[in-house]
């Protein structure tokens, strides 16, 4: 048995310590809102918050998650809409949808470390892969959440 804080939820999981915390998330909590896009962490469809910082879940162990706090997309706008949700809808982002958790979960963490990211810094931090190609959207989208939270 392992213990779980997932979104500010104290979580008690029967599950092998080298599984996945992607689908300790998805099948045993079921928040399905992390997606599962390749299992080697390199599209970011499942990319979650530990302690901040965004890590792609299908290849992180979920007894490295022990002790830590677990964002998901489901706990990242609980209350009200953060600005990055709100500057993705305003923008119209998605286009399928499926890499949308991933990439707001990535853009939030480099706005929390970047409040005001260049073109440049927003690629190079955004290695999130969507097949949609909605990346011109994306960078929109960041610009005006960092604008919309230096104003607030």
């Amino acid at each position: 048995m392992l213990t779980l804080t997932i979104n500010g939820q104290t979580n008690t999981v029967d599950v092998e310590d080298d599984t996945p915390l992607l689908w300790v998330l998805r099948d045993t909590v079921n928040l399905t809102g992390t997606k599962f896009g390749c299992g080697i962490a390199a599209c970011g469809a499942c990319t979650v918050h530990i302690d901040g910082e965004p890590i792609r879940s299908c290849s992180f162990p979920v007894s490295d998650a022990v002790g830590t706090n677990i964002t998901t997309i489901e706990g990242l706008g609980e209350a009200k809409l953060t600005a990055v949700q709100e500057a993705w809808i305003a923008e119209q982002v998605p286009q399928c949808g499926y890499c949308q958790s991933g990439m707001i979960m990535a853009a939030s963490a480099l706005l929390r470390q970047n409040p005001d990211p260049s073109d440049t810094e927003i690629d190079e931090a955004m290695t999130n892969i969507c097949r949609c190609g909605s990346y011109p959207r994306i960078r929109k989208a960041i610009h005006r959440a960092a604008k919309f939270k230096a104003e607030a």
